[in-house]
């Protein structure tokens, strides 16, 4: 059973091609996605010619949008945006900061990106400051400093130092140092029983026969 099929282009399609490619693509998309919405056909050479001023005109398109993606990525590269999201004490937010809400920033301070042209190195659910990549294409890639800050002052003199683990949540130091404290006393009645097994024991007499 054939797994891909081979189709002609009558609509640009992301990352996959412009009208007048022809292009090798799996059956399920083919029949799912591309036939049943017209982006694609099957090739012939008639087609192909009577598709080659709308490919020129997409061409054109292309290159158009490729030198304005250049010129965002020169001033998106290093940029940093600040957010503002409401938080607890601990500065654990109350909804984490997500693809759309940084694609939606961005496209408010005039360059148009979409949310999966946004990557976030992970969860984004404290305030602290992340760096993200905003990726147009393989070759077209700049990084933004997140700002994630809180809505009102927090009372730093109130917090302890915190601590977070690798998925981002706020280890719970008070059962750490419940266990420490545990341990310690383990390890201290341990040594207060080996001390005082010391000076219960006998001490070594000497026998005659070592006398001599």
């Amino acid at each position: 059973m054939r797994k891909n099929v081979k189709l002609l282009l009558t609509e640009n399609v992301d990352n996959l091609g412009i009208v007048g490619d022809v292009v090798n693509v799996r059956l399920g998309y083919a029949r799912n996605f591309l036939l049943p919405r017209g982006m694609a056909t099957k090739p012939s050479d008639d087609l192909i010619q009577s598709l080659a001023a709308k490919r020129a005109e997409a061409e054109k398109e292309v290159a158009a949008l490729r030198k304005k993606r250049e010129e965002a990525i020169r001033k998106i590269d290093g940029l940093d945006v600040t957010m503002q999201r409401a938080c607890n004490d601990q500065g654990i937010l109350y909804g984490g900061v997500t693809q759309n809400d940084i694609a939606e920033a961005l496209t408010e301070l005039g360059f148009p990106v979409r949310p999966r042209e946004v990557r976030l190195p992970g969860s984004i659910k404290r305030i602290d400051v992340y760096e993200v990549s905003v990726k147009f294409a393989s070759d077209l890639e700049g990084t933004v400093k997140i700002h994630v800050v809180a809505d009102r002052t927090l009372q730093e003199d109130e917090r302890e130092e915190m601590e977070f683990d690798n998925e981002g949540n706020l280890v719970d130091k008070s059962r750490r140092r419940g266990r420490d404290r545990d341990r310690d006393a383990e390890g201290g009645s341990k040594l207060e029983a080996a001390a005082a097994g010391a000076q219960q024991a006998p001490a070594a007499r000497s026998r005659p026969e070592d006398e001599l």
